[in-house]
């Protein structure tokens, strides 16, 4: 990170005289990570057939760039912004469906009472799963069954949060949590759902909890996120079966996720469970709850070599669509900033499912298995 500090001085004059207000410190950090490499996808789509490509998603972590700063404001108060951009190394496109600041952009005051923020901002599920799935946002991740789990964010925003003595609770209320412009979205394939519609409040709302407690050596969270129904929304299980229509604000889209790691000398362990549950209010489609599970582990080799992976299954009963997935990971850091990596990963679907074990998409044919394989750089500033 790159850290830059800004003096302004603030000026005033009124009838009866003038002010100079004191100087004030801003500090501003610009940071970001450049990742990407070549991927090899087995039974890459319904025929079989194999890819070899730069995947445009992500590698280990999404490439990404963004300032953030505080200015001190007095009585331990400082107001704080961030602004962060997604993009594409291999083509250098932006993400986000275009966006200039599709990751993060937020303005907000923080101090002892704890972080208010508004924006566009991540959901409390993001901050449950940080510390039990440090696998994380990688191409083969818990992401793979549901790629919302990567970057839970939403439009229009307001977030709360608030850390003492090892405890974390937080929650955001979002007054239309996608306003995406045409051709993109949050989600791949849960069109989109700008919300704020006159007459119709609950429409596109969204609202999460946050309860954590994190020691030294172990810790645990727990959140839940509920989507609101609305124009132009749909919801997509990501197993190969069309997303369904939920397009009324009476619909629910909703995750419950409980996390926990573990340190142990050179070994980290993590245990995350989600239950979803879907709730469109069709007599055609009847509600729809998925069990997501995952375990993982990191062995730390030597302080540049890092060796870590995770077997994960899901369970969607009233779809009939099952999959086991497993990852092995090797990542050799040549300094502190840049990192090479390598990683396999295989998915076995059950005869109706066609989830994809990639998360830059690759969907194979309803029952066939599918193996992966990565070697990539990252580099961060």
């Amino acid at each position: 990170m790159r850290r830059i500090v800004v003096v302004s001085v603030i000026a005033a004059a009124t009838q009866m005289g003038g002010w100079c207000a004191p100087a004030q410190a801003q500090s501003v950090t610009l940071y970001g990570i450049v990742d990407t490499g070549v991927e090899y996808l087995h039974n890459a789509n319904p025929a079989g057939q194999a890819l070899v490509r730069m995947p445009a998603l992500t590698g280990e972590v999404p490439a990404r760039w963004g300032l953030t700063g505080s200015e001190p404001l007095g009585d331990g108060y400082r107001a704080i912004f961030t602004l962060e951009n997604g993009f594409t190394v291999g083509t250098g496109l932006q993400g986000q469906g275009g966006r200039l600041f599709g990751r993060q952009a937020l303005v907000g005051l923080d101090g002892p009472l704890g972080a208010l923020t508004l924006g566009r901002q991540y959901s409390m599920l993001l901050w449950a799963n940080y510390s039990a799935d440090f696998i994380g946002p990688n191409i083969y991740g818990i992401n793979s069954f549901d790629t919302w789990l990567a970057a839970p964010r939403s439009d229009n925003t307001v977030v709360y949060r608030k850390s003492f003595n090892g405890l974390n609770v937080g929650a955001t209320y979002s007054f239309g949590r996608d306003a995406s412009p045409t051709g993109g979205s949050n989600t791949p394939g849960e069109g989109t759902c700008a919300g704020s519609i006159p007459g119709n409040s609950a429409a596109c709302r969204e609202w999460s909890t946050l309860l954590q407690y994190q020691a030294n050596n172990w810790g645990v969270a727990t959140a839940y996120d509920r989507q609101n129904g609305g124009p132009g929304s749909a919801v997509n299980l990501f197993n190969g079966l069309t997303p369904l229509p939920m397009t009324d604000s009476g619909n629910r889209d909703s995750r419950f996720l409980v996390g926990a790691n573990l340190k142990f000398e050179k070994f980290l362990f993590g245990a995350v469970w989600i239950d979803r549950r879907v709730e469109v209010d069709s007599h055609a489609t009847p509600s729809i709850t998925s069990n997501q599970f995952a375990l993982e582990g990191e062995y730390k080799i030597t302080p540049s070599l890092l060796f870590d992976g995770f077997a994960q299954r899901i369970v969607n009963s009233q779809q009939d669509t099952r999959a086991n997935m497993e990852m092995t990971r090797v990542t050799y850091l040549l300094s502190v900033r840049t990192a090479v990596y390598a990683q396999v990963a295989f998915m076995q679907n059950s005869h109706h499912a066609a989830y994809s074990v990639s998360a830059a998409g690759g969907t194979p044919a309803k029952g066939m298995n599918q193996a992966a394989a990565m070697v990539g750089m990252r580099q961060s500033f």
